[in-house]
C-alpha cells in the first residue's frame, strides 16, 4: 500500500466529511443526506488513493481505497455522533458501507491510472 497516497487520500476524504457533518450538524436537509453524501466522499476518497498511487494491481488500489474511505467516514461518523446527530449504530454500518465504496473506488481509479499510462507511453 502506498503511504503518501493513503494519506492524502483520507485527508482530503476526513475533510470532506468533516464539512458534511458540521454542515449537517445544523441544516437538517443536509443531514437527510449523509448517507449517500458519506459513501459518496469514501468512494472519492478511494479514486483518489488510486490516482495518487499511479500503479498497482486493482486489489492492491481497492484495498487503500478501502483503508482511506474506511477512516475518513470513521473519523466523521464520530464527530458526528459526539454531536449527537447520529446513533451509535451508524459507527459500524456506516464505516463498514464507506469502506465498501472506498474499495469500489480504488478498483475504479485503476481506470484513471490506466488512462494516465497510456498518455505517458504516447
Amino acid at each position: 500500500m502506498n503511504s503518501s497516497a493513503l494519506v492524502v487520500a483520507t485527508g482530503i476524504g476526513t475533510v470532506l466529511q468533516l464539512a458534511m457533518v458540521i454542515a449537517g450538524h445544523s441544516n437538517k436537509s443536509i443531514a437527510a443526506l449523509f448517507g449517500i453524501l458519506g459513501v459518496s466522499i469514501s468512494l472519492i476518497a478511494g479514486v483518489v488513493y488510486a490516482v495518487k498511487a499511479k500503479q498497482g494491481s486493482t486489489m492492491t488500489l481497492a484495498i487503500g481505497g478501502l483503508v482511506a474511505g474506511g477512516l475518513c467516514a470513521l473519523i466523521g461518523i464520530v464527530v458526528s455522533y459526539a454531536l449527537g446527530d447520529v446513533p451509535a449504530l451508524i459507527l459500524l454500518v456506516g464505516t463498514c458501507s464507506s469502506a465498501i465504496t472506498g474499495a469500489i473506488g480504488g478498483a475504479a481509479g485503476r481506470l484513471f491510472v490506466r488512462g494516465a499510462e497510456a498518455s505517458v507511453a504516447k
